[in-house]
C-alpha cells in the first residue's frame, strides 16, 4: 500500500477523545459543563467563542469579559472510552449520562452552573 493510502486509512480509523470538560470560574462557584465526541475541538471552539465575545452562554461571556481569561480554568473532567464493538458510532446517550453524573457531583460541591441564554 502506498504511503498516501496508508495515511488516509489511519485517519479514518482515528477516534478523537470524547468526554466531559468544564470551564470553571476562579472568582466564584460557577461553571460551564459540556460533553463532546471530540472534546479537543469543542474545547478549542469554546475558547475561540469566548475570546471573540460570541459564546452562547451570555452570563459566562459577561464574566469572562469582566474578570478576564486568567480567572477561568478549562479542564477535562473525564474521558469516555470507546466501546469494544467498533460498529457503535453514536455515543450521545453515554455522553448525556456522563454529563448528568458530573452535574450531580458538582452540585453536591455547591457549584452553580452558568445559565443558557434565553
Amino acid at each position: 500500500m502506498d504511503r498516501k493510502k496508508e495515511l488516509k486509512l489511519q485517519y479514518k480509523q482515528m477516534r478523537p477523545p470524547m468526554g466531559v470538560f468544564i470551564i470553571r470560574s476562579k472568582v466564584n462557584q460557577k461553571c460551564y459543563l459540556q460533553t463532546a465526541q471530540d472534546f479537543r475541538g469543542v474545547m478549542n471552539g469554546a475558547r475561540v467563542r469566548l475570546a471573540a465575545g460570541i459564546h452562547p452562554y451570555r452570563e459566562l461571556q459577561k464574566e469572562w469579559n469582566e474578570y478576564g481569561p486568567e480567572n477561568f480554568t478549562i479542564e477535562i473532567l473525564e474521558k469516555l472510552e470507546y466501546d469494544k464493538d467498533e460498529a457503535k458510532t453514536d455515543y450521545s446517550e453515554d455522553l448525556t449520562l456522563l454529563q448528568m453524573i458530573w452535574e450531580e457531583k458538582l452540585a453536591n460541591e455547591n457549584m452553580e452552573f452558568y445559565k443558557k441564554r434565553i
